[in-house]
């Protein structure tokens, strides 16, 4: 799956084009590289996203096309 639609989908960014912002601005990374918004995000894989001056790190899961508001956090797990 492209990790601007992982991003989305597991509700770690609201929309895809900022997903795509993000990744455009260097902001995201997967395994510790520079990830551009198609980048295939398998199970395992480390996400870092940088917020401003924050930074959120988690590892995948699991790959949904579709998933649940309630269900988005089973997706992945924060480190």
């Amino acid at each position: 799956m492209r990790l601007d639609k992982f991003l989305k989908i597991a509700r770690l960014i609201k929309r895809r084009t900022v997903a795509n912002e993000a990744c455009d601005n260097d902001r995201v990374y997967v395994n510790d590289k520079i990830a551009k918004p198609s980048t295939k995000v398998k199970v395992g894989d480390i996400i870092t996203i940088a917020f401003g001056n924050k930074e959120r790190k988690v590892r995948v899961l699991d790959i949904k096309e579709t998933v649940k508001k309630e269900e988005a956090e089973s997706l992945y797990e924060d480190l």
